[in-house]
């Protein structure tokens, strides 16, 4: 049997922001008036990440209802695009190369908890997506993990794993059972 959870005794111990609470909020409001909705302009979505600390290249394109958690732990590289609906959960840093492809509604999450800790402490890694990588629509690549250069992670993949350069990754077909 496993340990039982105690959530009211978590701390959160070893997890660093990065910024004040001050910071944070004002972040929270600029990411709701000026990443996020559909009518402003891709350019004007990069320039606040970067005043909030991103570090972002030329030619990425941004697209509308992105969620980026904290700025200052993200970096993108050149001509990347980040699609619609996006969430880049980086509670940790999460590093995008130049020319990748993160498609709609992709899910990057750094964040975890150790399921042995009875107060379900963080166990928290930063992910790595290399140059020329794509991750299609709906795939999931979770905390610790390197997608490697050119590699594809395919719609709906649930990535656990370091993904070998040049790779294909694709979702588990479902099981279909046709009564007789």
């Amino acid at each position: 049997m496993g340990t039982r959870r105690r959530l009211g005794k978590f701390e959160g111990t070893g997890y660093d922001k990065g910024r004040n609470l001050l910071w944070q909020a004002a972040w929270q409001l600029a990411s709701s008036l000026l990443v996020m909705p559909w009518f402003v302009p891709p350019r004007v979505r990069v320039a606040v990440l970067r005043s909030f600390g991103a570090t972002i290249g030329t030619g990425v394109n941004l697209r509308a209802g992105v969620r980026v958690h904290w700025p200052w732990k993200l970096e993108i590289g050149d001509d990347s695009w980040i699609g619609e609906r996006v969430w880049l959960l980086n509670l940790e840093p999460i590093s995008i190369g130049s020319d990748v492809c993160v498609s709609q509604a992709a899910f990057l999450c750094t964040g975890s908890h150790d399921h042995r800790s009875p107060s379900f402490e963080f166990d928290n890694a930063p992910i790595h997506v290399e140059d020329g990588a794509w991750i299609a629509a709906r795939a999931t690549v979770l905390r610790g993990v390197t997608v490697g250069a050119d590699a594809i992670v395919g719609a709906t993949a649930l990535v656990t794993r370091d993904v070998d350069a040049g790779a294909i990754v694709l979702a588990p077909r479902a099981q279909v059972s046709v009564a007789p």
